[in-house]
């Protein structure tokens, strides 16, 4: 085990987590927004690089939806994983209104699921009817590095060899990025969710844990002899897809990337609300991917029942049969 990194000996791990929860630095420029049959697209800038993003929202038939973030321009085409969708999704006509200023409201087709796009700062809230059933950047974690030329003197600084941004040093292997540092990440919140299953493979308890001990989920295909049991290191297969449960609903996060990706997961009593004059706790689970390369391609299967979530999965993916 020794011959395999650490969360915190991975360089795009270190520097994600540099940025903390708080007030998202990306703001959506609305008045950019497209609307076809297929999507609904619009741009946001980081307001101090000013790198500007493509946002693409669309829905696909069967309630689910996807999200794809990626640069408006970049350097080189940044890679997208090609071969895990058995076939492009059929999409459905989203419709959009403005709720107030700086508020984007985007309809389902039966309009009982809204995406509720505010602009600054930018995040994403998907809504049944009048319940929050979960948010995206509502933690400010959103994180894009732009692909950039390589120093014009060709010389890197002391700080920027310890954030791996150029090159990486792990034992006798040297990994060096020609175009710079690429990692991407993005952070959900679930609302009224306690349970989250799933992201095999590791040797850990089927409900996933706490992340706060700094020891994020890895997938990254490993073998390592003799594995450790309840420790979140990859093993033999990486499937970067999410469940959460609860009475009334269940929902998934299929986050299709296929560089290493470590997933942090923090289950908490996220607000009390006074009904009747009594209070209640209701739980929150904030979910953080964050992935070494490519772009944010993400799918939010919205269930409800668990079976729906497993037919949505296989309507993207495909099914096996056994004889």
């Amino acid at each position: 085990k020794s011959k395999f990194k650490e969360c915190n000996q991975i360089a795009f791990y270190r520097r994600q987590k540099l940025l903390q929860p708080g007030k998202s630095s990306y703001r959506a420029l609305l008045d950019s927004v497209t609307l076809s049959d297929d999507n609904v697209k619009f741009q946001i800038i980081h307001e101090d690089n000013k790198v500007l993003l493509q946002v693409e929202i669309c829905e696909i038939e069967g309630n689910i939806f996807r999200l794809k973030i990626n640069e408006a321009a970049p350097l080189r085409a940044r890679y997208e994983v090609p071969d895990v969708l058995i076939r492009e999704p059929t999409t459905q006509r989203l419709s959009t209104s403005h709720k107030e200023e700086g508020i984007l409201v985007l309809k389902s087709v039966n309009e009982e699921y809204q995406l509720q796009v505010t602009a600054n700062p930018f995040h994403i809230e998907l809504r049944f009817k009048d319940e929050i059933l979960l948010s995206m950047n509502s933690n400010g974690l959103l994180y894009f590095e732009h692909l950039q030329p390589p120093p014009s003197d060709g010389k890197t600084t002391d700080n920027q060899e310890d954030l791996g941004l150029w090159q990486e040093k792990f034992g006798s292997f040297l990994d060096i990025k020609a175009h710079g540092p690429s990692s991407i990440g993005l952070d959900f919140s679930l609302h009224g969710f306690e349970h989250v299953y799933g992201i095999p493979q590791h040797t850990e308890t089927l409900l996933l844990k706490n992340t706060s001990d700094g020891d994020a989920y890895r997938l990254y295909n490993l073998d390592i002899f003799g594995h450790k049991i309840h420790d979140k290191i990859g093993i033999y297969g990486s499937v970067p897809f999410l469940l959460a449960h609860k009475p009334n609903r269940t929902s998934g996060i299929f986050w299709l990337n296929s560089s290493e990706t470590l997933v942090d997961i923090s289950t908490k009593a996220a607000a009390e609300v006074r009904v009747t004059a009594k209070q209640r706790v209701v739980p929150r689970t904030d979910v953080r991917w964050m992935s070494e390369s490519g772009i944010i391609d993400v799918f939010l299967l919205m269930g409800p029942t668990a079976f729906d979530v497993f037919t949505q999965f296989a309507q993207l993916t495909g099914s096996s049969s056994y004889n």
